[in-house]
């Protein structure tokens, strides 16, 4: 019988990791949208947050808390949310990195409306070191 115990800490870690990466994606996500809507309407209010993310407005509000304890979003009362300077600066790394992944997927003979949906759960996971060799490789099929 296979000792099963040797590969449990490693195991573990990695399910840890991928729950924290779930859990990091949620909130790029979430800045990433705030982004749009105040680029879109000047504010991003939460039943818009919540309509476009397919979400109950309890569950925005929820998130758009944490957003705001993690220092990347500010509200006030009866106003819409608006995103920090960090929290700004997280949505534009975020949409660069969306952006790759699709270039990237589209790059290997994947429809564009394929790879926009796949590039959303890839770009959440993708290491830096695999997003610059992902970059290397558009950069090298321009040239």
């Amino acid at each position: 019988m296979p000792d099963r115990t040797a590969s449990a800490p490693n195991e573990a870690d990695r399910f840890a990791r991928a729950r924290e990466k779930q859990a990091v994606a949620l909130l790029e996500d979430y800045v990433e949208l705030i982004g749009d809507l105040i680029a879109e309407a000047g504010e991003a209010r939460v039943a818009d947050i919540a309509h476009r993310m397919g979400v109950a407005q309890p569950t925005a509000t929820k998130t758009v808390g944490r957003l705001k304890r993690e220092g990347l979003a500010t509200a006030r009362p009866y106003r819409g949310v608006f995103l920090t300077e960090a929290g700004a600066a997280l949505a534009n790394r975020v949409r660069a990195r969306h952006r790759t992944v699709v270039a990237l997927l589209k790059a290997v003979g994947v429809p564009e409306a394929t790879a926009e949906l796949d590039a959303e759960g890839i770009e959440h996971h993708v290491s830096e070191k695999t997003l610059a060799a992902f970059e290397a490789f558009l950069k090298d099929r321009q040239a």
